[in-house]
């Protein structure tokens, strides 16, 4: 009989809810709410040789061993670039403190999909890069707060990745509703280039970088349909900041009313105030569409604009959720519209209604 795993560890998935695009950019703030689907990691300690094994990507799976304290890895790691990193950076951190390396297994699973694997836009490379990062913390027994484990995660993220905000890690760690604005990734890839250790920077004030409490919306239901059409966060991503320049586009305004748009929204569901909420998530669509109309970048699809049509016309208010170009639209709904009539409209339409309930916050 194998040995049971040590350690488990799970991640909730993510949504953004608004500040989407403008996000990317340091101190531009967003809110993000995380959801209970989860990539859970499983942890224990090996020989000679590691394994990485995952329901993810068909399955895949590699080996990995120690030159000194190098990690060698064996075959192709392209498939867990973003469960390495992380792996990297906690064990960079644990040689700082004190802690011997160790040789471990690690196996994972993820909610974050469908069953023919394609991914419903939850954050899946976030989710997977937080749970590895809280459990090889826990391996090494690492008494790190949940902020420094965030800047963990952020620091593996940027290994790989050279857009992204960071804020589905921060919901991913934190949980709960919450208001983000990015760190400076120059800033902390040049502090790393500097020889900084990673301990330090933890300890370090990061420019940019905050995470908030955001109260829950008290009177009103969150919904959320999958249009079935992945689509890639970094290419949309990518393909706004090439263009943000160029055209009629002017980016800072659309930042500056991106910020008033989110702040308005943070205040709304702080005070209760349904009438201010819907406003703000009405105003962001419209950020959304302009963007996506002047940098020519497809934001709001055919599919995502029926989402959003058919709950207003049921007394909601809906948007795109993260870059969009398929995956995910969000509504915002009070208990007592028809919501059966919508959830049919979508029926009718092929968009598939994800159960989906808050993860409550930690740390």
């Amino acid at each position: 009989m194998s040995e049971p795993w040590a350690i488990e560890v799970r991640a909730p998935g993510k949504l953004y809810v608004a500040g989407e695009y403008a996000v990317v950019e340091t101190g531009f703030p967003a809110v993000l709410v995380a959801v209970d689907r989860y990539v859970t990691v499983q942890v224990k300690s090996s020989d000679d040789t590691g394994h990485i094994t995952s329901d993810l990507n068909a399955g895949s799976w590699l080996e990995w061993y120690r030159r000194d304290t190098d990690m060698v890895i064996e075959p192709d790691e392209a498939p867990f670039s973003f469960v390495l990193a992380a792996m990297r950076i906690v064990e960079e951190a644990a040689r700082e403190l004190g802690e011997s390396l160790r040789i471990f297994d690690l196996n994972i699973t993820s909610e974050l999909d469908d069953d023919s694997g394609r991914k419903f836009g939850l954050g899946s490379s976030a989710a997977v890069t937080v749970a590895t990062i809280r459990a090889l913390c826990e391996l090494y027994d690492l008494d790190l707060s949940r902020l420094e484990q965030l800047k963990l995660a952020l620091l593996a993220s940027i290994e790989v990745q050279r857009s992204g905000s960071g804020g589905d890690v921060a919901a991913s760690m934190f949980g709960g509703w919450i208001a983000y604005t990015a760190f400076d990734r120059a800033w902390a890839r040049e502090q790393r280039a500097a020889g900084h250790s990673v301990v330090e920077l933890l300890k370090t004030e990061w420019p940019g970088l905050s995470v908030n409490r955001v109260a829950p919306p008290a009177d009103l239901r969150l919904l959320v349909g999958w249009t079935a059409s992945p689509a890639s966060t970094s290419r949309l991503v990518g393909g706004v900041q090439s263009r943000k320049t160029q055209g009629g586009m002017d980016y800072p305004q659309f930042l500056a009313e991106s910020a008033r748009c989110v702040t308005s929204l943070v205040s709304g569901l702080n005070d209760g105030d349904s009438e201010a909420v819907f406003a703000a998530i009405r105003r962001n669509r419209e950020l959304l569409r302009q963007l996506g109309e002047r940098t020519g970048i497809t934001i709001e699809t055919p599919k995502l604009r029926h989402l959003i049509e058919t709950a207003e016309e049921h007394g909601g208010a809906a948007k795109t959720s993260g870059a969009g170009g398929g995956d995910c639209g969000i509504v915002l709904i009070s208990n007592d519209a028809d919501i059966d009539g919508l959830l049919a409209s979508w029926e009718r339409a092929d968009i598939r209604v994800l159960n989906l309930y808050v993860h409550q916050p930690e740390g």
